[in-house]
This record gives structure tokens, sequence and C-alpha cells, in this order.
């Protein structure tokens, strides 16, 4: 106990010449928080070791909790997975001309609600309108925080206290435990299901609309995929039902593609401009799947229903913010400028070639003088294609303690993340951005 009595007071601690330093590297708040914290530790550790006061290694202590402190928590790393839209590590990475915006835009005031011909307030929604509209057919948009965000925004809208017919199959649960029926409850609409887990026929809609539904909401099951006997009408009858009867139809299509899938070896996913063409009322999607730009939700449809959106006080509370703005509008002139596949990130990805990547992992491997070439799949991710994958070439590494390896490559500055199968590290190419090949390899070298 005589070593307890050793400790110096707090106010003392505060005035040497260690401490001092860190008070102007850190700031106040932080340091002082640090210095209280680390003296109860090292109390806990005197009366646990009845080790000898070390003022030297405290003050290290000290040191060492503030940098931890003040590290970013979200930051780059490599995705070394595989996963092209990977949710939990940012979904799509956006274009160098949309990061260009993004920069340009949060480094000075910007023309956000500011209309510069006439010197008066603006809209921010004006600012993809126009585009969104030309890629689409649409004749009006609307730009929210996420596509959850979107679809309760036109739920409660169109159908607050109104029955809304939906499948029994598209009754989904997507990642972080977001439901569609528990969506549908919070916007105040009332729930109907029709048909069965995997046959819907359109009679279902028609019986439901007969007695009274306001609306039909279409939800694409976009992590998951029901195979073998099934059964759903084709979209421009159910649509055309719904509007015999006087109602609207709702089409959360989930991804946002609107390139063509098919000729990338991949099955079709909605198109947005097929939703439009069909003659949806509101179609909602995603802007960080496979429209490959920033985390949005975006809502096109008919004026007059867009124009109800916008006026209500929803639509205040989840607006889209200048940096989301404008990484989609420099996204959607890759669509409209027809470079969306050579511009994109994600597309770039999606159309590499099977040998493209091979011939790339093979440098890895020459460059690492250890490791193999394997032929290996990759997936699209994000609740985009489920089940649907690529081939690809991944490298193989094989070292002690896999799983503690691939840890420690968190740990990197910047982290990697690849994965184990077969008690072996793989890290496959067509996810890794050719800029972060160095760093890869680099970091690869510390485990081997």
């Amino acid at each position: 106990m005589n070593e307890l009595r050793k400790i110096p007071s707090v106010d003392w601690l505060l005035q040497t010449a260690e401490v001092r330093d860190l008070l102007q590297e850190y700031g106040a708040p932080l340091a002082v928080s640090a210095v209280r914290d680390c003296l109860d530790r090292y109390r806990v550790k005197l009366k646990k070791d009845q080790s000898a006061f070390d003022l030297s290694a405290y003050f290290g202590m000290v040191k060492e909790e503030l940098e931890g402190i003040s590290r970013y928590n979200l930051k780059p790393v490599i995705n070394a997975t595989g996963v092209i839209l990977h949710t939990n590590l940012g979904r799509a990475v956006l274009s160098d001309e949309a990061q260009d915006r993004l920069a340009r835009v949060s480094k000075a005031y910007s023309s956000l609600e500011y209309d510069l011909e006439t010197g008066t307030r603006g809209s921010r929604s004006v600012h993809a309108d126009r585009m969104l509209c030309e890629l689409t057919g649409a004749e009006a948009s609307l730009v929210v925080n996420n596509n959850a965000a979107a679809v309760l925004l036109a739920l409660t809208v169109l159908a607050k206290g109104k029955r809304v017919i939906i499948s029994r199959g598209q009754l989904v649960e997507i990642g972080g435990g977001f439901r569609v029926p528990e969506v549908m409850k919070v916007s105040g609409a009332k729930l109907v299901e029709v048909g069965t887990t995997n046959r819907v026929r359109l009679e279902d809609y028609a019986e439901e609309l007969q007695n009274g539904a306001s609306v039909v909401m279409r939800a694409h099951p976009s992590n998951f995929k029901i195979t073998g006997f099934t059964e759903q009408p084709e979209l421009k009858a159910l649509v055309e039902l719904t509007h015999e009867n006087s109602a609207y139809f709702i089409d959360d299509i989930g991804s946002g593609a609107l390139i063509n899938t098919v000729p990338f070896g991949l099955s079709e996913e909605p198109l947005v401009q097929e939703s439009v063409q069909a003659g949806a009322d509101i179609v909602c999607f995603s802007g960080d799947k496979l429209l490959g730009g920033p985390q949005a939700g975006i809502l096109v449809g008919k004026k007059e229903l867009i124009a109800r959106l916008k006026k209500h006080p929803l639509a205040r509370a989840i607006r889209a913010d200048k940096l989301c703005l404008a990484g989609l509008e420099a996204t959607l002139r890759h669509y409209l400028k027809g470079e969306a596949v050579e511009k994109i990130p994600i597309w770039r990805m999606i159309s590499l070639s099977a040998e493209e990547i091979r011939l790339r992992v093979t440098r890895w491997q020459q460059a690492l003088g250890t490791g193999e070439v394997a032929a290996e799949y990759s997936t699209i991710g994000g609740g985009s294609l489920p089940g649907e994958i690529l081939p690809t070439y991944v490298l193989v590494i094989t070292v002690k303690q896999p799983v503690k390896a691939l840890a420690k490559l968190r740990q990197n500055n910047p982290p990697i993340i690849g994965r184990v199968k077969d008690d072996r590290l793989f890290f496959d190419a067509r996810t890794v951005l050719e800029s972060e090949d160095q760093q890869l390899l680099d970091g690869i070298r510390k485990i081997t």
C-alpha cells in the first residue's frame, strides 16, 4: 500500500512537461480524461501485482490511450474478399469523378438550395432530377438518404391508413434486421398478404383490389431467390390491373440497376426504366448498389405523386445532403455519357474477365515469391443478384494460424480484408483497386 501513496495527483501530473505536451497535441478535454482514466487503471495494477509506480511507464500508457482515442474509426480498407457490393465495407466505391465532385462541393459553399438564375432560394431536389428523368423515363424524381426511407415515405404519403397488397413471397428481411412488414406498419399502412411464399397469381391481387385496397406494392426479394415451383404475374399486367381499380402501384426494386446484367454472365435484374415503362406510379431504389453511387434512396415516378412526397414533413427529415447529391450527379453523368462500365468501379469489377484477373494475381504471386494462383468465384453482394457468381482468380497464401494472420491484416494500415477457406488465406483481385496493389502486397509480406 506504500506504493499507492507514491502515486501523484492529477493536478501534479497536469503540470509536468510530458502532460503539457499531450494537452497541446490532443486538446485539454481528451488529455485530462486520459490522465484520470490511466491513473485509475494504474492504481488497480499496483494493487494487483504490488509493483512500484513507474512515472515513465505511466506516461507511455497515457500516450497510447490518446493515440487510440484519436485514430479515425471510419477508415478506408482494402477489400480482397471478392464481394463487390460488400455492405459491411461501404458497398459501392465511387468513381474518380464522383470523388472529385464531393471534394469540390465540400470545401466551399454550394448552390444546394440557391437558384443562381434568380438569386432566390432554390430546391435541393432539382440537382439530380433532370438526369434521373432522362435515364429512367420518369416524369419526376426525389432523392432521400436511403432506400428504406424512400419506401417509408412513399407508403406514408400514399397508403397511411389504407390497405396495401403485397405478395407473401416479398415480405423479406434484409441486412440489419430491416423487414418490409415492419416498415409498412410504421408508415401506417394496413398490410394485406396475397398468394403463397412461392406462388401468387393476378387473381389474388384482383380479389383484394375489389375489396377496396388502395395500393399494390412489389418488393424485390433482393437477398434471396425462390426457385422451382414458382409463379408471379407479369409486371405490366399487374400495373394495369392496379390502375383499373383506381389504386397506386409502388415498385421497390432495391438495387437500382440501369444496365442489363445479362451480358455480364449474370441473371436478369429488374431495371428501373422497365418499371417506369410498365406504368409504376412510384419506383424506389438504392443509390449505392448496382447504380454505383453514394448511399441514397431514389424515388422516380408520376409528377403529381412525387410533388406530394416532396411536401410531406417526413421528406425533410430524410432528405439527402449536399455530398450525396454531388456524388449522385457525377455518377448519373457516367450513364448519360455511356461510360458507366468504364468509369464506375463496381461495373468495372463486374465486367473484368477471369483472364484479366488471373494475369493480375499472377503478378502478385511473382512479386511476393510465394502463394498460389487459384480459380475461384466472386459474388455481387449488397442484396443484389443473390446466388450469382462470377469466375475469378485468387491469391492463396498458406500460413500457420490463418485466422490470426487475417486478424493481423485487419490491423494493417490500411486494413486488409481477405477470407479464410480450407485453412488458407484467399485474396480476390476483382475487388482490389489497382491503386491498392502495392499496399496489399506490403501487408501480405508482414504475415508470410
